[in-house]
């Protein structure tokens, strides 16, 4: 995959980051550790648990303001968006 989480800085680099992850899928989905929607989802959720972690680990602060609904609304709206 090309695009880094680092250079997400807009909607418009987010939904370019969730179509890189679709490649990646697309072409290389077989070699991802949580390849099927189920593992995929459930790994998230525990990253999103753990992201304090991550981000200590990584000698980063984890972002106070970031837009929490947004993501699940986005999460949400694929369920049934055409």
């Amino acid at each position: 995959m090309t695009t880094s989480p680092d250079h997400v800085d807009s909607r418009e680099d987010l939904a370019a980051f969730v179509r890189a992850l679709h490649r990646s899928h697309t072409e290389e989905g077989h070699s991802w550790e949580n390849a099927d929607l189920a593992s995929f989802l459930e790994a998230l959720a525990a990253w999103i648990d753990d992201a304090d972690g991550w981000y200590n680990n990584a000698a980063r602060n984890l972002p106070a303001g970031g837009d929490w609904s947004f993501f699940a609304r986005a999460l949400r709206a694929a369920t049934t968006y055409e």
